[in-house]
């Protein structure tokens, strides 16, 4: 028993058994024989039922409060829950029944894919990284969300009965601009309205649009993630710094031994 816990609880074990599980998924997405499918149906509820089997243990080990202290540990214990409705399918035998609902229940399966995170080389320090940089960013957001905004208002107004594909509403112009915004394909927007209206208006359009991309999509987007990733790599910054103070401390004090 002791030894069904110990392998279990061993990382190495969980993670090759995520990434057969993976696989497993993977070729379930095929055209297969029947009882290959329902092999590969089988063997995916099993993992499940091991990663409920590792839970539980965990829970034994480390006892309810140690186990909540482990951000990860919840981490992975809303996972597996999320996994369970489809492990309940295949007990029952729900597999079979083709209603909607049930479809959702058996996709949840897939949410065991996330656990690889946990796994990741100095995850600790990306996570943190993140954590750091959005709250550095987080006004700049803000402000760049209400640019996004006002522009969409505006372009609603100007484009509304011209191009209501793009500008019909609100909610239908903000989308747009966020599109423009991405640069990807910016000008096939102001290219539909131009083809629908005068020459005048067709040329103002297109500059509307590229001003639009010039302060949004290009400078505003460059000056947010800048703002990003520089928060990111400010605890390394912060790391050479304090190396740096403490290698002029010991210059100061090997200097003021050598006057004595």
């Amino acid at each position: 028993m002791k030894k069904i816990r110990n392998i279990l609880l061993n990382d190495k074990f969980i993670l090759g058994l995520i990434f057969i599980n993976a696989v497993i998924i993977f070729l379930q997405g095929f055209d297969l024989k029947p009882e290959t499918l329902s092999f590969l149906s089988n063997t995916d509820n099993f993992i499940t039922f091991i990663f409920i089997l590792e839970l539980i243990s965990k829970l034994n080990n480390q006892g309810i409060r140690q186990f909540l202290k482990s951000n990860w540990n919840i981490f992975d214990a809303i996972l597996i829950l999320f996994a369970i409705p489809s492990l309940l399918l295949w007990v029952f035998n729900f597999e079979s029944l083709q209603f909607d609902y049930l479809l959702v229940l058996r996709i949840t399966r897939i949410f065991k894919f996330f656990r690889f995170i946990r796994f990741f080389p100095d995850i600790d320090k990306l996570i943190n990284g993140v954590q750091r940089a959005l709250k550095a960013s987080v006004i700049v957001l803000i402000g760049f969300f209400i640019f996004i905004f006002i522009v969409s208002i505006i372009s609603c107004f100007f484009y509304k009965k011209i191009s209501p594909e793009f500008f019909g509403d609100p909610f239908v112009s903000l989308y747009s601009i966020f599109k423009i915004f991405t640069v990807e394909g910016w000008y096939e927007i102001p290219d539909s309205i131009a083809e629908n209206s005068s020459v005048t208006t067709a040329v103002a359009t297109k500059i509307y649009f590229v001003l639009i991309l010039l302060a949004g999509g290009i400078f505003g987007l460059s000056l947010v993630n800048s703002i990003f990733v520089d928060a990111m790599v400010s605890d390394n910054n912060d790391e050479l710094e304090r190396k740096v103070i403490s290698l002029e401390h010991k210059i100061d004090n090997l200097i003021e031994t050598l006057k004595k």
